[in-house]
């Protein structure tokens, strides 16, 4: 729990400089994160850094502000590296909110944007590189970017990166950048390949821990349905029927977020799909829809788990089950952001007993068990999949419960 009174002076007090505060004052910053607080000063004095805190508590700030600082102090530039093209462009949305006001320039380096543009862009001399792995090294492959003269580096959403099999991009990243440089290092969790990490290319960097490896955003509500198969779409049809806002659907598979996502256009409900099956202006379409509130629903892979900060989201509907039970935290981390609160429901069949017991050992909570009318109600519109009635539909439950450890 955040101690408010420890925060009032807002971000007085941390080393900023002054026409970065009146920068922040102006764009509604006034109260910092706890990562923000207690990264921002030792970030500022030049120090390697480990920050270790959960999605959605303001990690991009907390790096941002001192790197902008620092490049202003002295030459050079700061190379940024995260997991997805969404997470580099709301990055960037980041620094430009801030650093258009003193100069600063920026370029993003992500895959499915044309790479004679980004040339266009790098002859700029910007001060901020934000790229995803994968497209930096075809730059460094053809040579049309030099990063000798970085001077801070940026690793955010770490643990994502190497999940996604973004280890030997990494480790050809850190060979090629000066030893003479600052790294922060951010992650939700510190797997062993991230202490790998520090150990061989961090100067004995100062570890902050906000919240433990599992923790789940504070003030969401979690409830869990346990269906037939055969029922999931009829319950999604009522949950979003009985809950207003909007709502971030998160599916297994991409075939399956797209058939998800046009079963949910067939309810009349305004949705877009986010997933690797879709080219990134399909993706930024979608993801600005969203946050306009074109669409009400926008249903993702996991690609999106970490992808995505849109403030206001009000529901996470886990129509699938993640893979990794870590995955679960960063998906239901995409509502109650920045304090606000929200709602998490996850539909699981009777056989993921044990995928649902993962959760909980992870999260150390007990996700409880939606104990009303736990099938969803008939749909006139599909006389020919009659859905279990509420009796059928507690046995389902119950047998779940029995052979719940």
């Amino acid at each position: 729990m955040t101690n408010v009174t420890q925060l009032e002076p807002g971000f007085y007090g941390l080393g900023i400089a002054p026409k970065l505060l009146d920068i922040l004052w102006n764009l509604k910053f006034k109260v910092p994160t706890p990562i923000q607080q207690k990264s921002i000063p030792i970030a500022i004095e030049g120090k390697d850094l480990i920050g270790v805190a959960q999605t959605g508590t303001g990690k991009t700030l907390a790096f941002g502000i001192p790197l902008i600082q620092r490049l202003a102090q002295a030459k050079g530039r700061a190379l940024v590296v995260l997991p997805t093209r969404e997470l580099a462009l709301q990055a960037d949305e980041v620094f430009q909110s801030i650093g258009r006001h003193i100069g600063l320039r920026t370029v993003v380096l992500i895959g499915g944007a044309s790479m004679h543009g980004q040339i266009q862009q790098l002859q700029k001399k910007p001060h901020v590189l934000i790229v995803t792995p994968g497209r930096l090294l075809d730059h460094l492959e053809q040579r049309t970017v030099d990063l000798r003269d970085v001077r801070i580096l940026v690793l955010d959403e770490a643990d994502r990166m190497l999940d996604m099999g973004f280890a030997p991009q990494i480790k050809r990243i850190l060979q090629v950048l000066p030893t003479d440089r600052q790294t922060l290092l951010f992650s939700a969790t510190m797997p062993t390949a991230i202490l790998q990490i520090a150990t061989n290319y961090m100067k004995l960097p100062v570890q902050i821990e906000i919240a433990r490896s599992g923790t789940t955003a504070e003030n969401v509500t979690q409830e869990l349905y346990v269906v037939n198969k055969e029922d999931k779409m009829k319950l999604l049809h009522r949950i979003l029927t009985e809950n207003r806002g909007s709502v971030l659907v998160f599916t297994r598979t991409k075939h399956g977020a797209s058939k998800v996502a046009r079963n949910i256009r067939n309810m009349n409900f305004s949705s877009a799909e986010i997933h690797s099956n879709r080219s990134l202006p399909q993706r930024r379409m979608a993801l600005d829809g969203f946050k306009s509130g074109k669409f009400r629903v926008l249903v993702a892979t996991d690609i999106a788990a970490r992808g995505i900060d849109v403030k206001g989201i009000e529901l996470v509907v886990n129509y699938d089950l993640p893979d990794q039970a870590e995955d679960y935290v960063h998906r239901i981390g995409r509502t109650a952001r920045a304090g606000e609160s929200g709602k998490a429901i996850s539909i699981a069949t009777p056989d993921q007993r044990k995928e649902v017991e993962a959760i909980e050992k992870l999260t150390r909570s007990y996700l409880p068990i939606v104990n009303k009318s736990d099938m969803p109600a008939p749909q006139s519109s599909s006389a020919s999949a009659r859905p279990a009635t509420p009796r059928q539909g507690n046995r389902v439950v119950r047998h779940f419960r029995q052979h719940r450890r």
